[in-house]
């Protein structure tokens, strides 16, 4: 339900841009802040923002590694949707006064800001491609057979004292 409201905040910013036909400035202040909150939504925790917290840290070794370490991101996802909403809010706000509308040449921007959220993007891509990150899970593993009976020993209730066929 949050995500659909920030929907419907940005669209009514977009509408008023489109209504007015001005403040493109504005707008693309707005593209690049929402960029940079997605850039550090999905980055992970540097490890040495780990060590300077209180508490347990993360493997450093290739043998500790081995573990499971759950995806720490730099911004998580509610304080990213508080941030890109009062963003969106404020840039809404600020259309309203003729201070903020900066005559500018709107394809300009728009390209320039395409050419940097490729760029960014790829280099995001790359560091996820090298520390072998995905910040995104889409739920628990299933594994095939599993639970599945399988010869003597399978580790089912197969052959129990008191089991029903």
């Amino acid at each position: 339900p949050r995500w659909i409201g920030f929907a419907i905040c940005l669209a009514l910013f977009f509408l008023r841009i489109y209504l007015v036909q001005g403040y493109f400035i504005i707008a693309y202040g707005l593209g690049i802040y929402l960029l940079n909150n997605f850039i550090l939504f999905l980055s992970p925790l540097d490890l040495e923002e780990i060590d300077d917290r209180a508490g347990p840290t993360l493997p450093t070794s290739e043998t500790e590694g081995k573990e499971y370490r759950p995806f720490t991101r730099k911004l998580p996802e509610f304080k990213f949707w508080l941030a890109v909403t009062k963003g969106t809010i404020t840039s809404f706000f600020m259309t309203f006064f003729a201070v903020f509308d900066v005559p500018v040449f709107w394809p300009i921007l728009l390209m320039y800001f395409f050419i940097l959220f490729f760029m960014t993007m790829r280099r995001q891509i790359a560091h996820m491609y090298k520390h072998k990150y995905v910040p995104i899970s889409w739920g628990k593993a299933k594994y095939k057979n599993a639970g599945a009976e399988q010869g003597i020993f399978g580790g089912g209730m197969a052959g129990a004292k008191g089991r029903s066929e």
